[in-house]
């Protein structure tokens, strides 16, 4: 799973966001590192919708524009849990190799 996508379905994982709020979100969690484009963003939703991962909450209209909120489905919270193990995983077995080279890092 991309980076980007992982990003977006754990922005989602707490409550509904409208696409500004998801790319806050993404920023947040990242610490900055990444930044969503909104073309990024909403082709990954398309996506993401499509393989029943994630699916349009409500709309609503803020100043004449309409905003779309999107919330993760049951599917998008296991996908989810299945790739934060996976990354758990990767980066447990990238340590036991640093601590081989490295003996001192913990």
């Amino acid at each position: 799973m991309r980076e980007a996508t992982f990003l977006i379905l754990t922005a989602l994982a707490d409550e509904p966001r409208h696409g500004y709020g998801i790319i806050q979100e993404v920023a947040l969690v990242s610490d900055g590192r990444v930044t969503l484009l909104p073309g990024t963003l909403y082709a990954a939703l398309d996506r993401l919708v499509a393989q029943g991962l994630v699916e349009l909450s409500h709309e609503q209209v803020v100043d004449g524009r309409l905003r779309r909120y999107y919330r993760l489905q049951a599917d998008g919270r296991a996908e989810l849990a299945r790739q934060t193990e996976r990354l758990r995983q990767l980066a447990s077995a990238a340590e036991s190799r640093l601590r081989v080279l490295r003996p001192n890092l913990a």
